[in-house]
């Protein structure tokens, strides 16, 4: 693969994604309002379809790459834990009395 594309940031984290689907649904809800009214004023529903396919292109564009305001609250990430050599350890036994049912 090109090095150029391993450059390209491809996280966003979860406060960027609520962000991104918020102004998704905003301007998709805004273009749809627009496009209706703009459609049953010239009464031409064509029109309509447009406007909405255009505030679909237009949210497209802002939310889908991770642009940088949607990478400000990172993740940290707890340190990894050193490998030992030794046997994974074992559950402690099971107390040995039996219980009696009723």
């Amino acid at each position: 693969m090109l090095p150029i594309f391993k450059s390209i940031p491809t996280h966003m984290d979860y406060k960027g994604q609520k962000l991104a689907e918020q102004i998704f649904q905003g301007i998709i809800l805004i273009s749809a309002g627009i496009g209706f009214v703009y459609g049953l004023i010239i009464e031409q529903f064509g029109w309509t379809v447009y406007i909405v396919l255009a505030g679909f292109a237009i949210s497209c564009v802002l939310t889908l790459p991770p642009w940088p305001m949607y990478r400000r609250n990172p993740l940290s990430w707890q340190p990894a834990l050193p490998e030992s050599t030794a046997e994974p350890s074992q559950k402690p036994q099971e107390s040995t009395k039996k219980k009696k049912h009723k």
